[in-house]
């Protein structure tokens, strides 16, 4: 079956079946390698762009963009995209394939790329039960838990089927929903698959601490429902029934391979003549369309990756085998020889304080192989490391409740050990694991087949930049090696690469703040609150040298202002700020000013609002509601600010802080007060933590968000803080961010009280504060701390570094010494000068700029404009 193809003068049609991830990357394979000879289609049969399976999870609990890659390279010519466009049937001698809207597409090659059904079980009131497999599955799902919960007043209880990877994130995240969550599963233990007994059984009770309820070793006969058609309960085989609402299969998937066996025709007709009904496709025994290690079918110019492929008789559900298939797919057309190496079944669990992972040989099969084994049943802990006879090669591993080895581990995998196995046991307490180089050919981020050869390269010279110029920031090393893009289980190790890469290469890995200062942010912070410094000179003769840049002047600004509740431009800190700051506005691409006036949580009377009509009106600025539930007034000179703040203050307005890496909008739903879904009242709570936060100075702009319920309005995760209700109370997380890298935010904790929630929130952004580099989001330095999440949750739910309660005074701090800059500002004479035009202007307004409507918006007028109008042009001599 092996083949590769040749280059020929005329495009080649390439259509591809299915809009997974699989069909997504051998998409982005074709046009990374060129499509100058193809014209490639696919014919997608969901709705939306290719979307990412893997964080599936995530669109359970909120309302995410999930779409792979970058949009646009759909606009591409050569490349198409059909949404909503099943294939129905393929013809492989007209080479054709029809859709369900009638339409027949022509190929030269076909790529099935079908993926694969999620399993039902043959049981009675199968029908009243759900799957986990498609974005419509979840956010399905999601309603139905907040309709049964408004409709019961109480919880809903929840019953997943299934105890591997799907059915424990299914069953956190409706308990993340508010749910009370039941996983049951007919192995002795969960993720019998790929967990041995051991490993299983301290899986277990992780998952029970948790709050999840397990129920293994048995398997359910039916799902029970009343004659109203609501489910009541799951029918065990023991005749146990265990109370449900919402039943949810996740017991695996099934290749969905019904394009390559025979139509109904042909099997009508082979049984009028006594005959088995034929297909062109070799199928496995338990379904799958049959590939050799060049991913081709037995059927000429067809070709078939991801779930519906069968190799060596399995069918896997896995990202990284379906990536590398996409690519050998996109090699042969393009005339190269790669050949499929088999199945990587590295797994690793996406649950929330349950550190769970397995890779290789992890039961041990081999012959004459060695298991080393540490196990603390109590902890919930479980490492164990498979060996060849000798103790030297890594065949494979299972970590479970710590699983920090198996990022540097995995990569070694059939390969010997820079140590004897124990060394790499990180909960037996024998210290760091060795120091390990990996070679060239390992393979660093198995999701995406990149081995550690290719990230050097990059780090020496990236060959896809223009200018093959050297990375060394780990954003641009994953943007162009692809390396931690998908699960991310692989970012620590390709940092500490990049790292080490650097340091050979005599380029010093600094985390100095800029050239006046051999410090980092975090340590130059520290400096500063020790030693009670509130003076930019005196910073600068102790710590650094030189006369200090727009790098170092602002950052200290930032820092003295973190530390002290001081007026931000007074005592020479005015000259350190940016010229947004030092405006107390954000000056817009035309000069001008914008004011944003704070409005806590959203929440405002209507006489205020009349107050905002009346500025705009008398000032002729154009408005516009921010995305952070505010309003944004545009077009006010500097002069003016004064004035219109003036107005505002004394209509019991604050500065909404636009300009200032501090705290930007506390944004809300409606919340219990007026929405049937909501089950806390999100608006108070968001008034409370916007007032508490409101003018807190940080590394970057901070951004909270509290949604009243689960159907996530207030778009929380995507937050630096999100606040999510539930019916216990609030759920918290952190380092959501949008921007250029967008990031989801994750659960830090959860069911917390009102002031466990504010304490809580007190200390991450606190400790946030104290250690980020310069203008980094909550979102890179989560995931560049050492520990990542898991480090926040101990030093902020823990006090694993015991500065808790030093961390909850500053805050204390801050909140008790804030006052509004601009309310500050208007008392000053003095403070008001930095208002003026020019140093020689009047105190009062010049009006000799004018402005002119159009097209429904408001720009400066040109010269001819305000001569038109009878203005003078605004210049001023005899200084």
């Amino acid at each position: 079956m092996s083949r590769s193809m040749q280059w020929t003068e005329e495009p080649q049609t390439v259509l591809v079946v299915g809009g997974g991830p699989a069909a997504h990357r051998f998409a982005e394979a074709m046009h990374a390698r060129g499509l100058q000879q193809f014209r490639v289609t696919v014919l997608a049969e969901e709705p939306h762009l290719p979307y990412d399976r893997v964080a599936l999870s995530r669109a359970l609990v909120a309302d995410v963009d999930l779409t792979l890659g970058q949009a646009d390279m759909w606009e591409h010519p050569a490349l198409t995209l059909h949404t909503g466009a099943r294939a129905t049937s393929v013809d492989t001698e007209a080479r054709t394939v029809s859709t369900s809207d009638g339409a027949t597409h022509a190929y030269d090659h076909l790529v099935l790329a079908t993926g694969s059904d999620a399993a039902r079980l043959p049981i009675p009131g199968s029908e009243f039960s759900h799957v986990y497999r498609t974005v419509e599955d979840v956010v399905t799902l999601r309603l139905e838990v907040a309709r049964l919960a408004s409709e019961l007043g109480r919880p809903v209880n929840a019953v997943v089927i299934g105890g591997g990877l799907l059915g424990l994130e299914a069953a956190a995240g409706l308990a993340e929903l508010g749910a009370v969550s039941s996983v049951v599963n007919g192995g002795a233990w969960l993720m019998n698959t790929q967990l041995d007994e051991g490993a299983g059984q301290a899986l277990g009770r992780l998952v029970a601490a948790k709050g999840l309820e397990v129920h293994c070793g048995v398997f359910p006969s039916a799902v029970e429902a009343d004659d109203d058609g609501r489910v009541t309960g799951v029918l065990m085989a023991d005749e146990r029934v265990i109370p449900a609402d919402l039943v949810v299969v996740a017991i695996g998937v099934r290749p969905r391979d019904e394009l390559a066996r025979p139509t109904a025709e042909a099997k009508a007709a082979a049984e009028a003549n006594n005959e088995d009904a034929v297909t062109p496709f070799d199928l496995g025994p338990r379904g799958g369309v049959v590939i050799g290690e060049d991913c081709a079918t037995s059927v000429e110019n067809v070709w078939a990756i991801g779930e519906v492929a069968n190799f060596g008789g399995m069918c896997l559900g896995l990202v990284a085998p379906a990536n590398t298939m996409a690519e050998i797919v996109a090699d042969r057309l393009h005339g190269g020889d790669a050949t499929f190496p088999g199945f990587d079944t590295a797994t690793k669990l996406k649950l929330s304080g349950v550190d769970v992972a397995s890779f290789g040989d992890a039961f041990a099969k081999t012959e004459h192989s060695l298991e080393v084994v540490y196990a603390d049943p109590a902890r919930g802990v479980y490492q164990k490391i498979v060996t060849s006879s000798d103790a030297k090669t890594l065949l494979g591993g299972i970590f479970v409740g710590d699983a920090s080895p198996y990022t540097s581990l995995r990569p070694l995998l059939g390969r010997d050990l820079p140590a004897e196995p124990g060394a790499f046991l990180s909960a037996a307490g024998g210290g760091d694991a060795p120091e390990t180089e990996l070679p060239d050919d390992a393979i660093l981020c198995s999701c995406n087949n990149v081995p550690a050869g290719a990230i050097r390269d990059a780090i020496g010279g990236c060959g896809a930049c223009e200018g093959q110029e050297p990375v060394q920031e780990l954003g641009a090393l994953k943007g162009c090696t692809r390396a931690g893009t998908s699960c991310g289980s692989c970012v620590p190790l390709l940092k500490k690469l990049l790292e080490g890469e650097l340091t050979k290469s005599g380029i010093a890995v600094s985390k100095a703040l800029c050239e006046h200062f051999e410090m980092s942010r975090a340590e130059l912070f520290e400096a500063v609150r020790a030693l009670e410094l509130t003076d930019f000179e005196d910073i600068l003769a102790r710590f650094g040298t030189g006369a200090g840049c727009d790098i170092c002047k602002p950052t200290i600004a930032n820092i003295l202002a973190s530390q002290n509740g001081a007026y931000v431009l007074d005592e020479g800190r005015g000259t350190l700020q940016d010229t947004n700051d030092r405006a107390l506005a954000n000056m817009q691409k035309d000069g001008t000013y914008s004011v944003v006036p704070r409005i806590p949580g959203g929440e405002i009377t209507p006489d205020k609002l009349a107050v905002i009509a009346k500025v705009a009106q008398d000032y002729g600025l154009y408005t516009k509601i921010t995305g952070g539930q505010r309003i944004d007034l545009f077009g006010a000179r500097l002069e003016q600010l004064p004035e219109i703040w003036t107005i505002l203050v004394e209509a019991g307005f604050e500065s909404g802080q636009a300009y200032g890496k501090s705290l930007r909008t506390v944004k809300s739903c409606v919340g219990s007060t007026w929405c049937r879904f909501g089950v806390q009242d999100s608006v108070a709570m968001a008034i409370n933590l916007e007032l508490r936060y409101r003018g807190l100075r940080s590394p970057h702009k901070l951004k909270l968000g509290v949604s009243g319920c689960a159907r996530e309005c207030a778009e929380a995760r995507g937050k630096d803080v999100g606040v999510i209700a539930t019916a216990d109370g609030w759920n918290l997380y952190v380092g959501g961010n949008g921007g250029a890298t967008p990031a989801h935010a994750q659960l830090l904790a959860k069911d917390l009280d009102d002031a466990t929630l504010i304490r809580y929130i007190d200390r991450y952004l606190m400790y946030y504060i104290r250690t980020a580099d310069r203008l980094q989001r909550t979102a890179r330095w989560q995931e560049e701390l050492d520990g990542g999440l898991g480090h926040v949750v101990d030093v902020v739910v823990n006090d694993s570094l015991g500065i808790a309660e030093d961390l909850e005074a500053a805050m204390a701090s801050h909140v008790g010494n804030y006052e509004d800059e601009w309310a500050a500002t208007l008392k000053d004479p003095e403070r008001l000068r930095r208002f003026r035009t020019f140093v020689n202007a009047p105190s009062d307004a010049d009006d000799s700029i004018a402005f002119v409507p159009e097209r429904g918006q408001i720009r400066p007028a040109t010269s001819a404009e305000r001569v038109s109008l009878g203005a003078t042009i605004p210049v001023r001599a005899g200084s």
